[in-house]
């Protein structure tokens, strides 16, 4: 388990983490989500014990990480694939870090295998593409069998082909009731691989839900499909219900539930064809989440007449 605890950091002046907390629970996938700035990475950094934070606390099982006698044995990281001396190979990289943490040689040799590296274990991390990288780094954070992992960026670099392997890795590292925290910009990914999202902005906690409440948060209306649009529309409307038309003949209802649009329709006798929640998509919740949290951003006329005035146009 992973637990922040009122957590600060600073910077000089700025403030990177302000009295952040929140758990996270084996069993799921969490997706940590926020714009640059935010705050994700140097409390990723903290958790690690690579970075001291000015107050509060970050645990990991209980206890701080540089406490752990064996710490890959109990929490896997990446956060950086790019931080592999060039001139080590792959397997020596591995080989170091599994004897530092009395971890057997052939594990190495499973690790590779399990992140499709076997083939290049011989060869020098330096010639590596970034998504081979990343393979490299997953390889490290399953090394020592570990309950907890934390992948910062994991898909960066990787083909559509690596991207899917990624995420059902996740899903099934989560499903042997490990504790999977991961950290992505890719909105649409993490729509597709977590189960819970915890969500900063300028360092303080946003929201703390699963993907399932916060799609019901914003949801975008009742779609209602009917041969009688005009008279359902007249019947919603008198009931105090919102009702758009939208092309194709579809109704947009907002203001009442399913069950009550069923009941009114068919009280009227007006067939129904479908009646669905449209919910938003993770990207839109995010989006209006976020809104003013983000450390950079532009309108999207400034962008371009930037754009124009770059000379890109």
């Amino acid at each position: 388990m992973i637990e922040v605890r009122e957590l600060t950091k600073r910077y000089g002046a700025t403030t990177a983490v302000d009295r952040l907390s929140f758990a996270v629970r084996p069993g799921a996938v969490t997706g940590f989500l926020g714009p640059n700035g935010a705050g994700k990475s140097t409390t990723m950094r903290i958790l690690l014990g690579l970075d001291a934070a000015a107050s509060g606390e970050a645990l990991v099982n209980g206890g701080r990480y540089p406490a752990l006698r064996r710490p890959m044995r109990e929490v896997g990281a990446l956060l950086d694939a790019s931080a592999v001396h060039g001139g080590r190979r792959a397997f020596d990289h591995l080989g170091w870090l599994a004897r530092s943490n009395g971890i057997a040689a052939r594990r190495v040799t499973e690790v590779l295998e399990q992140v499709g590296l076997a083939g290049v274990a011989r060869k020098r991390v330096g010639g590596f593409s970034l998504g081979m990288r990343q393979r490299l780094g997953i390889a490290g954070a399953l090394l020592g069998d570990p309950g907890v992992l934390m992948f910062d960026e994991p898909v960066n670099g990787l083909d559509p082909d690596g991207v899917r392997w990624i995420r059902e890795l996740t899903r099934a590292l989560a499903a042997e009731g490990r504790t999977v925290l991961v950290s992505s910009h890719l909105m649409s990914e993490m729509e597709l691989t977590a189960d819970r999202l915890i969500i900063i902005g300028r360092g303080r906690l946003i929201a703390d839900t699963s993907v399932r409440e916060l799609a019901d948060r914003f949801e975008r209306g009742i779609l209602v499909r009917s041969p009688r649009p005009a008279d359902l529309t007249a019947v919603l409307a008198a009931a105090g219900g919102g009702v758009e038309c939208v092309p194709g003949g579809t109704l947009v209802v907002t203001g009442l539930d399913v069950a009550a649009i069923g009941d009114m329709a068919a009280e009227k006798g007006i067939p129904l064809y479908g009646v669905t929640p449209r919910s938003a998509s993770l990207e839109d919740a995010y989006m209006e989440l976020t809104a003013g949290s983000a450390e950079f951003g532009a309108r999207p006329e400034q962008a371009g007449r930037l754009a124009r005035e770059g000379g890109m146009w």
